[in-house]
């Protein structure tokens, strides 16, 4: 069988996913059990993949499937709690004391605060702890998670302290002896090599990423509005623009000289600091306030079901106070991955399965080092800060298990069939079908590569729905390439990192784990319609800068 066939056959899956769920706006409690059958008589007809392969690598995706559910529950928890306690009436209010106009919180909890907990623990947390929020100060549902994925680009890449970069390609390229062969050929070392390529992502990501912000409030005013047009997001260009420099210089820097693990930690914490208090004294912001149009005119999609307003009562809950659960949060996540003791022994306390059904695929699970479980014991101590009863801690439970039945669902297909379409090659037989993809992309593209890679890397993302595993899969791979097509290796592996990152904005199960929290399930397709036309922007500012930076650096 030809290459070109194999590569329609193994794009399939693929087309299949996103047909159903963007094009004939199938829920994905539908459409991922569909792809996931297909991606399995592809695997066991034309790839040979034997079952009991199948069968290691569907279990490993229940796991994950179970790990991601595991933090969506926790963000669900935790915020129910705030709901029944009544602090998210409080939350309301302080942020109106920044500024009441809706494109600065966006620009505030998505952009800054979103990216601080995603450099903080990764795992497309953000969505679970910022979509909820800007839902409880007032924002429509569907335009709150449409924010959240957007901001899963630019920190994404340095997101979990650096772990796509420190990880991701750190396994995909480490000891393979193309690099090997290269790296002696330069005199070199593979740690430097290493912290060099971060260096050229960060700048990619630093001048893509600086106008994200200004998107992001476009997107917003274009399909949110009242007047549904682009310009009411342009008025705010200065301070969009002013709050995106403020967190991609310091980040941009962080990843030239000081390595990949603290540049959206550092651009994010300075860039709150920063634009907090401007904000609040009004720089750069428009005198006109933009605002949503009327609750009771929004359309049935832009709403989710999972966040019951509670009026305020009596002098209300401090701001303190109020904010604290997901101070703590903050907090918890940030030690558990800067506290070497507390890492350690939080990642001690887990379940493995490795060599699954004799396969190589091996699985686990960290009950107490995921995000889920310090959502737990924030929402812990918010029953006591916030003084919530056992009758209320209850009913909080019992509405938040409710919520997650349907992500239940579609992510238990959903990673299953990215886990086998990963791992459907056998030794001596075909390649796996993400590799036959790219070796056919690489066919037919040739020479002119440098404005394609960034695709895979994305193409990755949507497939493995991480930019970390879209980085295992393709630095090898995009390496390989660059030598054989005469393009510098450490620039075609940036640019895959930048890719598998902008990826994340239209990967299904984050998609399906963000609408999750804010009970949107069953309107991915629209959202993925939505971003991707900021993921598209990605991919060719990427390309563009691409191209410069092969004609500067060397490595």
């Amino acid at each position: 069988m030809s290459l070109g066939i194999l590569a329609l056959l193994a794009l399939l899956p693929i087309v299949t996913a996103f047909g159903l769920i963007v094009l004939f706006r199938w829920p994905a409690t539908r459409a991922m059990p569909v792809s996931f059958v297909i991606t399995c008589l592809l695997a066991f007809f034309i790839w040979k993949t034997p079952l009991h392969q199948m069968a290691a690598a569907s279990l490993d995706g229940i796991i994950t499937a179970v790990s991601i559910l595991y933090i969506v529950l926790g963000a669900i928890l935790l915020l129910n709690l705030q709901e029944e306690s009544g602090a998210i009436v409080s939350i309301r209010k302080s942020m109106f004391l920044i500024s009441s106009d809706r494109r600065v919180q966006a620009i505030i909890i998505a952009f800054l605060f979103g990216s601080f907990i995603e450099a903080s623990a990764g795992f497309g947390t953000p969505a679970a702890v910022a979509a909820p929020l800007l839902v409880a100060i007032g924002f429509p549902a569907m335009a709150a998670v449409m924010v959240c994925l957007i901001i899963q680009s630019t920190c994404v890449s340095f997101g979990a302290i650096g772990t796509p970069i420190l990880i991701g390609v750190n396994s995909g390229l480490s000891g393979q002896m193309e690099v090997s062969n290269y790296l002696n050929g330069m005199n070199m070392d593979f740690a430097v090599y290493l912290k060099a390529i971060g260096g050229k992502v960060a700048i990619i990501h630093g001048i893509t990423g600086t106008l994200i912000p200004l998107i992001l409030v476009i997107m917003m005013t274009r399909y949110f509005g009242q007047n549904k047009n682009w310009r009411e997001g342009l008025s705010i260009f200065p301070f969009a623009l002013f709050a995106g420099l403020c967190f991609t210089v310091p980040y941009t820097l962080t990843g030239v000289f000081l390595g990949p693990e603290f540049p959206s930690l550092f651009g994010s914490l300075l860039g709150l600091l920063i634009v907090i208090p401007l904000a609040r004294s009004g720089f750069l912001i428009p005198k006109k306030k933009w605002d949503f149009p009327p609750n009771e005119t929004w359309p049935a999609e832009w709403v989710g079901h999972t966040v019951e307003k509670k009026a305020a009562t009596g002098p209300g809950m401090s701001i303190f106070r109020a904010w604290l659960p997901y101070i703590l949060v903050a907090l918890f996540l940030l030690f558990s991955r800067l506290l070497y003791p507390l890492k350690s022994l939080l990642a001690s306390v887990s379940f493995n399965w490795p060599d699954i059904f004799g396969t190589s695929i091996s699985t686990g699970f960290q009950f107490l080092y995921l995000p889920g479980f310090l959502f737990i014991v924030a929402g812990l101590a918010t029953v006591f800060i916030q003084k919530i009863s056992l009758l209320q801690t209850k009913k909080v439970i019992q509405r938040s298990f409710k919520t997650i039945l349907g992500p239940a669902i579609a992510l238990g297909f959903a990673v299953p069939m990215v886990k086998v379409f990963i791992n459907s090659g056998v030794q001596g037989g075909l390649d796996k079908m993400p590799i036959v993809l790219a070796n056919t992309a690489a066919s037919l593209i040739g020479d002119g590569w440098v404005a394609f890679a960034a695709v895979i890397g994305a193409m990755g993302a949507f497939i493995a729905g991480s930019n970390t595993f879209s980085n295992m899969m393709f630095s090898l791979f995009q390496f390989a390439t660059a030598l054989k097509t005469g393009a510098v290796p450490g620039v075609i592996v940036a640019l895959q990192a930048v890719g598998g990152a902008a990826g994340n904005m239209i990967c299904v199960h984050n998609v399906v784990a963000a609408s999750a929290v804010v009970g949107l399930l069953g309107k991915e397709g629209l959202l993925i319609r939505k971003t991707l036309i900021p993921m598209t922007y990605y991919l060719i500012m990427a390309a563009i800068i691409g191209i410069i930076m092969l004609q500067v650096f060397k490595f």
